[in-house]
């Protein structure tokens, strides 16, 4: 069973999207289609911006999001997926590629959501660290020892988990977490604590805007980050949405319980090969490709 994979923010990159614009006149529509919802240019940030310009979370998250949606459009008969999934922003990309939500609803979703978590960050210090070395049982323990707001965030693949929270409580995790013999407990360069509690406001804002989307039901079952299993009602699809901000992305295993239900070729749609990599840590049996036109 084939298996299509949808990657988040941090696969961004200058240049991204432009042999898709220039191959294909629908794809091109959607790109300008995409800069009148969203009210800037953002097709010229994405082939021509610098690094800088392309990090501002406004256009990160649309960028990403149109690269994973408008290349699983362009691949035409060719996308059959039997499942999908996707690591947090790309859960967007996957519900629009399997027909759940349409094209520009998930593009204004996720440029509020953008905003929405842009405020929570500015509104309170807060900061991630990435965890290598440990399992992810001693990792959640060590968190919930520690004074403050701090708690497990990414369980991307074996041995590697990202936790979110408070500045100072992940100062305080990392050195806990180094002393129990972590390979490397690295704060990392992110503006706040995306999938933890404090993203609290911006689940609120964006639950509003997501309750009031209409979602179809889809042309195949989405293993969605909160509950890891197959989904297809769109009810239930929306309500795993809303708490998706401030619930841990739970990315190994949802790719655990897609090989269990028969998954067996994995095609990562989107910027990068992030996605892959992981693959390989979670289950090096499985194959796991790059999408491409």
């Amino acid at each position: 069973m084939k298996a299509y994979i949808f990657p988040g923010q941090g696969a961004q990159f200058s240049g991204m999207g432009k042999d898709l614009y220039d191959a294909n006149p629908k794809a091109k529509e959607r790109f300008e289609r995409a800069n009148d919802i969203l009210g800037f240019d953002i097709t010229k940030i994405m082939f021509e911006g610098s690094d800088d310009e392309l990090k501002q979370t406004k256009v990160t998250q649309p960028a990403i999001f149109l690269h994973s949606t408008i290349l699983a459009e362009s691949l035409g008969d060719s996308f059959t997926p039997d499942m999908v999934a996707g690591h947090s922003l790309g859960e967007f990309s996957a519900l629009v590629a399997n027909g759940a939500m349409a094209f520009e609803d998930g593009l204004t979703l996720v440029s509020k959501r953008a905003m929405a978590m842009q405020k929570a960050c500015e509104a309170q210090p807060s900061t991630m660290a990435a965890v290598l070395g440990l399992e992810d049982h001693l990792v959640e323990a060590i968190c919930a020892d520690v004074e403050g707001t701090v708690v497990a965030a990414n369980y991307n693949c074996p041995g590697q988990l990202v936790i979110s929270g408070e500045v100072d409580a992940i100062n305080r995790a990392v050195a806990a977490l180094t002393e129990a013999g972590a390979k490397r407990a690295l704060v990392l360069p992110v503006g706040g604590a995306f999938h933890s509690p404090l993203m609290e406001p911006a689940r609120e804002e964006l639950a509003a805007a997501i309750e009031a989307t209409k979602f179809d039901t889809p042309s195949c079952p989405i293993y969605q980050n909160v509950s890891t299993f197959a989904v297809t009602s769109p009810e239930e699809i929306q309500k795993n949405l809303i708490f998706q901000l401030t619930a841990p992305v739970k990315w190994t295993q949802s790719i655990q319980n897609m090989i269990k239900d028969g998954g067996t070729e994995f095609i990562e749609v989107g910027p990068g090969k992030v996605l892959q990599g992981l693959m390989r840590k979670i289950d090096r049996n499985v194959a796991a490709n790059q999408a491409t036109l």
